[in-house]
């Protein structure tokens, strides 16, 4: 975990109802190693946390949508929460944020409920990825391969089931960004 990411602007999308560790964990793992994370959300403020079905802290919103531009940013986290996860893919920003991020093949770590956001831009077709295992139909008929382990990692897309996978999937995700870094 030596990886360097000093430089490196990353984007957590997040609404209210994400689930608590998976924002805030890999956030303070990648701030420790170095990168500049903005926590964007459709509103300003803040967005509400859970633990499960418990409501946890509230994290502050660096950014809105409207305040930002996804060419910015080197990658992206998406945090799971089954509410969090439903309420991101209906939000048009959103979706066009992970398309470019996507599309410029930077990488996109996603766990739990936040593949329903890949799902609803068409991300997952043909890709390896897990998730929280209520999401494989979704990720199925989308097209993906939906797999049940800790981390998945195809291309860009990393991608874990629960917080009991946030460890490797930190790690991976670190890797992937200072890999992504040092090619440009």
């Amino acid at each position: 975990m030596s990886e360097n990411l000093s430089g490196i602007k990353v984007a957590i999308l997040s609404t209210d109802g994400f689930e608590q560790a998976e924002l805030i964990e890999p956030k303070k793992a990648l701030e420790k190693a170095g990168a500049t994370v903005h926590v964007i959300a459709p509103k300003a403020g803040s967005v509400q946390g859970f633990r499960h079905v418990e409501k946890g802290e509230s994290v502050k919103v660096d950014k809105t949508f409207d305040q930002v531009r996804p060419e910015e940013y080197d990658g992206v986290v998406l945090p799971g929460g089954v509410v969090n996860g439903d309420a991101l893919r209906m939000v048009e920003p959103a979706r066009a944020f992970v398309k470019v991020i996507n599309d410029k093949h930077k990488p996109i770590a996603v766990i739990c409920h936040g593949s329903w956001l890949l799902v609803s831009t068409g991300i997952v077709k043909g890709r390896t990825v897990t998730s929280w295992p209520s999401l494989q139909d979704d990720i199925r008929n989308a097209g993906g391969k939906w797999v049940d382990k800790e981390v998945a990692h195809d291309g860009n897309l990393i991608s874990s089931r629960k917080p009991d996978d946030i460890p490797a999937f930190n790690r991976t995700m670190i890797e992937a960004l200072a890999h992504a870094h040092a090619h440009h």
